[in-house]
This record gives C-alpha cells, sequence and structure tokens, in this order.
C-alpha cells in the first residue's frame, strides 16, 4: 500500500507504462510524503469498450484511478495528488482531462501488510516520516 490501478479501455506501450508508473511514483511519494518503495501501480488495460463513462447522451469510453491509500491525509493533499496524477496521465498516455476520474479508498494502517515492514503497517500520521527499515523517503 498504497495500490494505485488505472484503468482503461486503450493500449499503451510498455515504455509509456514504465514512464507512467516511475511518474506516479514520484508523484505520490512527494505529494503524500510516503517511501517510494511502498507504492505498487498497475495499468490494467481492459481493451476497446472495456470500461465506460455515463452521462445523458450514449455512454462514452473512460479511464478510472483508483487510489488505496492510509486513511488521515487531509482533502486538500489527496485533491493535489489526484491533480498531478491525472496531469501525467494525460501527458503520458494522451488521456482527456474528461476521461479520467480519480477515486480514493481509505484503509488502516493494519489493514495493510508490508514484507519489506516486518508485517502490518502503522496508521498514518501527519507527524511522523514514512520509513521503510528506519529510512525516510
Amino acid at each position: 500500500m498504497p495500490y494505485l490501478q488505472l484503468d482503461t479501455p486503450f493500449s499503451y506501450s510498455v515504455d509509456q507504462k514504465r514512464r507512467l508508473a516511475k511518474r506516479m511514483g514520484e508523484i505520490y511519494a512527494g505529494v503524500m510524503s510516503a517511501n517510494v518503495n511502498r507504492i505498487s501501480i498497475a495499468i490494467r488495460e481492459l481493451g476497446e469498450g472495456g470500461l465506460w463513462r455515463c452521462g445523458s447522451g450514449e455512454p462514452r469510453q473512460a479511464a478510472l484511478l483508483m487510489c488505496d491509500i492510509r486513511q488521515g491525509r487531509p482533502k486538500e493533499t489527496r485533491a493535489e495528488l489526484a491533480r498531478q496524477l491525472v496531469e501525467a496521465c494525460i501527458e503520458i498516455c494522451g488521456l482527456n482531462e474528461t476521461t479520467i476520474n480519480v477515486e480514493f479508498t481509505q484503509h488502516a494502517g493494519d489493514e495493510m501488510y508490508h514484507t519489506m515492514y516486518g508485517g502490518l503497517s502503522d496508521d498514518w500520521q501527519a507527524d511522523q516520516p514514512d520509513t521503510l527499515n528506519g529510512q525516510a523517503p
């Protein structure tokens, strides 16, 4: 944890996916003051017609970025994270800002097990650095 998952009906090269994963990891670590070693990113290509957004007219193809994170970050921080992640998706993958939505699912620390941390995670706290084996991000 955190786990970021981009679901998309579009296809991308391995290079685009690698660049997007790197950029998303950098953004997350910076905005959320998190250790980059905690971050996992999935780019799931659902294929043409695999993801739709409904509206008053015909459904249109869309992308969705789900962010599973530890609870506790202020909404302003989450909004800034979402803004920067969307910018990266637009820049690297050519998504349109009307195509992508971002959703957050927040978890208590003990709902995440991380082998590099020796077990269950602690709850997020604003006054403590996010460490990995005693190393700050």
